[in-house]
């Protein structure tokens, strides 16, 4: 093209030269235009073909979007827009990439997700700290805003993961059971093996845990797995507004006390749910139940103090206990 672009340059100089020695155009001047016209016309259609081309060659390019684990620095995907159909429906290729960060951060019944609930902290039986785990959350729109903009070229996508760690000072872990700021106390027949081993077991999961400023505490996640591999017995528990005999059959027992001792509190409730029957060992509608994999118990700690939740199981009674520093304490009053 700059060949052509040279050629008629010459042309044209050629043609100011002769037209600059006589007003009339000759026939050597007709043939100059002409030439020039046909130049530029061939100018044009190069120029047209070369983007065409530009275009065919963006279409044929192998671009890919790499997603990233910044934790690990894992390609965990390689997405290939063209082949989802970033090119020929946008709308169609967002969705498909919306479901996979959803599944993504949520997880499926193949595969758990990113997002993790937190494990808080606990004190073991030395007055050392126990660390449990960080809360986890991938946020999956923007995950998907990321991979549509680098969708257009190509290029890397790091998982937008956001990590919470327990708002407490180590520090002051020692004087968290100073001060009793809220309990509840309910009652069992301890002549009932499965029953009595599963309370014991679950108010032992909960007893010493840490519950920092804002922490987000999840029952099941703090007891895990409420089955024989774990020490529960079979004891009889409620099931679609009847009784019957399950595995774990009393840990609702121990939620149920912990949800009207830490109701004394300015608490926030992310999920609660009732008994499908009644309950004879706390009021009407003051129970939790729980279920591993399924319903569960989960509230904020948004009081502005660390707390410490403490469990005792003796003789048929179980408390549990909501406590603090003495210092905390006069930051509640």
């Amino acid at each position: 093209m700059g060949k052509l672009m040279g050629i008629i340059g010459s042309i044209v100089l050629a043609s100011l030269l002769v037209l600059s020695g006589c007003s009339e155009k000759t026939t050597r001047e007709k043939d100059l235009e002409k030439q020039v016209a046909d130049l530029q016309k061939q100018v044009k259609e190069e120029k047209k073909s070369q983007e065409h081309k530009t275009e065919e060659q963006m279409l044929k390019e192998d671009i890919f979007v790499k997603v990233v684990d910044p934790t690990n620095k894992e390609v965990i995907k390689t997405i290939d827009p063209k082949k989802l159909g970033y090119k020929t429906d946008q709308v169609n290729y967002k969705n498909k990439i919306e479901k996979w960060a959803r599944n993504l951060a949520r997880g499926t019944e193949k595969r758990p997700g990113y997002d993790q609930r937190m494990i808080p902290d606990r004190i073991g039986t030395n007055g050392q700290i126990i660390k449990g785990r960080p809360r986890r959350i991938l946020e999956e729109t923007e995950l998907a805003e990321r991979v549509m903009k680098a969708s257009a070229k190509g290029g890397t996508v790091n998982l937008p993961l956001y990590v919470t760690e327990s708002e407490y000072q180590s520090a002051e872990v020692q004087t968290l059971g100073e001060v009793v700021v809220a309990s509840y106390t309910t009652y069992y027949n301890a002549g009932v093996a499965g029953r009595t081993r599963n309370i014991e077991l679950s108010a032992k999961a909960i007893n010493n845990v840490i519950l920092g400023v804002d922490d987000l505490f999840s029952f099941n996640t703090t007891l895990g797995p409420s089955d024989t591999a774990h020490g529960y017995q079979p004891a009889e528990e409620a099931v679609n507004g009847k009784l019957v005999m399950g595995i774990g059959g009393g840990i609702c027992q121990t939620s149920s006390t912990l949800y009207n001792a830490i109701d004394k509190l300015s608490v926030k409730y992310i999920e609660k749910h009732h008994h499908s029957v009644s309950v004879g060992y706390v009021p009407k509608g003051r129970d939790a139940t729980v279920s591993y994999g399924g319903v569960d118990f989960r509230f904020q700690n948004t009081i502005g103090v660390p707390l410490l939740l403490k469990g005792y199981t003796k003789n048929g009674v179980l408390t549990v206990e909501v406590r603090t520093s003495k210092k905390y304490k006069a930051q509640m009053s």
